[in-house]
């Protein structure tokens, strides 16, 4: 199961093994000696590296902030001027992008959130991590003229974060809706805060 890329840094390969580990075994089967197996290293060396659960907890945090940010890819938002049509793409295919290409991510992301509620100085690590992606919306909202920006972002967020739960965890993780039927869910959503 080594996700061990040429040239990865010791951090990022136990951060992106402990993720990987997560989606497939959960909480339970993230041990330091699992991650030590899985991506080949002696053993030790992730307890060298993170001492603590929680300290391998965070580096998985930091590690999934990171390569989430490059699947949303909020920086690559249509420039609000676009309008509502350029905004519905955007995120269709950021949220498509979370529920095919990279659901392990989405799952793991899952696996964390849960932990979080059970140990507060994670939750507020995971928290603080998510934070600039909420920021990040916020602006854009503000931006496409939203009257409520905070519970606009909400709404697209809990939006979002349902389906995603729904398709890669829940009782419709059969098969993810396709890019067309996310655009169009997303659509009727952003239509009615921008009453349009």
């Amino acid at each position: 199961m080594s996700v061990r890329t040429p040239g990865a840094a010791r951090a990022d390969l136990v951060a992106d093994t402990a993720l990987a580990l997560l989606a497939e075994r959960g909480m339970r089967g993230l041990t330091h000696r699992a991650v030590d197996e899985a991506a080949g290293l002696p053993q030790g060396s992730t307890s060298n590296l993170a001492r603590t659960r929680q300290a391998l907890l965070e580096l998985a945090v930091r590690r999934l902030a990171e390569r989430e940010a490059r699947v949303l890819a909020l920086e690559e938002m249509p420039d609000p001027r676009g309008g509502l049509d350029a905004l519905v793409e955007g995120l269709a295919l950021a949220t498509h992008r979370s529920l095919t290409r990279n659901r392990e991510l989405t799952m793991a992301r899952y696996e964390l959130a849960l932990e979080a509620t059970r140990r507060p100085e994670l939750r507020a690590y995971f928290d603080a991590t998510g934070g600039r992606f909420r920021d990040q919306l916020t602006a854009l909202m503000t931006a496409m003229g939203s009257t409520d920006p905070a519970r606009h972002v909400l709404s697209l967020v809990a939006w979002a974060d349902g389906l995603m739960f729904s398709c890669v965890a829940g009782s419709f993780s059969a098969q993810a809706p396709s890019l067309a039927e996310v655009r169009a869910g997303l659509r009727e959503l952003l239509a009615g805060m921008f009453d349009r």
